[in-house]
């Protein structure tokens, strides 16, 4: 059964570790991630952005799929079914589709505007018990169409959305979408100890997970990062053990080309970054 991301992140607060949230794209990320977390009795958010959405054929096709694959692989593990960079619009469906959790991405709208949005979705949120996660400043780099400048938030903005009763909060700290160039400053420390200061025990999110070093992921959730997202790293890790397979000649070899065998190394490729990173984020035995 789905829940809200609520409880699995407040518990992460207080243990001072962090729930990684794993975009989906398929049924293979979906199974992937979800044996993964039952293996490593881990929590798990499951994201998903509307471009995969769309692609997958609408939010109440994945909402079912996933329901369906926690039950037919005996997941006991917390799972939440998660909007990433939701748009007002796409909020609403979500809610409809019966995913368990949204986000509301505001962060490209006037602080009022952000505010304004923000409150109404937090009381239809609320109503239905799901949880809801909003955003301050903006992430770097593009996902799935959504583009930012990598803005610094300003803690005092993030303060006025964290009043407003949401459950998780995203912060733009100078991380950012996709690679990290070789140029990149690294995560702004005494900008995210600020906004600690003034949001307290609400969980903050790190989104552009992939590709920040160790110490400065250990150093966040130290200041109060509770949920981490990755999701090119699983696309890097399932693109490199598939073409390992086509390279090597084994989709020509017997009945190589059957999907089921051609996809079967990039499956076990997310389930390897995805325990890694559950190990990392200290969620491992958590649930």
């Amino acid at each position: 059964m789905l829940v809200s991301a609520t409880e699995m992140l407040k518990k992460a607060v207080e243990g001072h570790y962090a729930v990684g949230q794993f975009n989906i794209n398929n049924l293979e990320w979906t199974k992937a991630i979800l044996l993964t977390a039952e293996e490593n009795k881990s929590p798990v958010i499951l994201g998903v952005s509307e471009g995969a959405g769309k692609y997958m054929t609408g939010f109440k096709t994945v909402s079912a799929m996933v329901e369906a694959m926690i039950e037919s692989l005996n997941i006991t593990v917390p799972v939440a079914l998660h909007l990433d960079h939701g748009s007002y619009e796409g909020c609403y469906q979500c809610v409809k589709a019966g995913f368990s959790s949204i986000m509301f991405d505001g962060s490209h709208f006037p602080i009022e505007e952000n505010v304004e949005k923000t409150t109404e979705l937090v009381h239809v949120a609320h109503n239905l018990g799901l949880s809801i996660e909003a955003e301050v400043g903006s992430i770097g780099g593009e996902e799935d169409g959504v583009v930012g400048a990598g803005e610094i938030a300003d803690p005092d903005e993030c303060k006025r959305i964290a009043d407003l009763g949401v459950d998780f909060l995203a912060a733009g700290i100078g991380n950012i979408h996709g690679k990290y160039p070789e140029n990149w400053k690294g995560l702004d420390f005494d900008a995210l100890a600020k906004i600690k200061a003034l949001v307290g025990d609400l969980p903050l999110v790190l989104h552009g997970g992939t590709g920040i070093p160790e110490e400065m992921i250990q150093k966040a959730i130290s200041l109060g990062v509770a949920k981490i997202n990755v999701n090119t790293e699983c696309q890097l890790y399932f693109q490199e053990a598939t073409r390992k397979y086509i390279e090597e000649g084994k989709d020509l070899q017997g009945k190589g080309f059957d999907p089921r065998k051609l996809l079967a190394p990039g499956f076990e490729g997310i389930k390897t970054i995805v325990k890694e990173k559950m190990e990392l984020f200290g969620s491992v035995g958590k649930a």
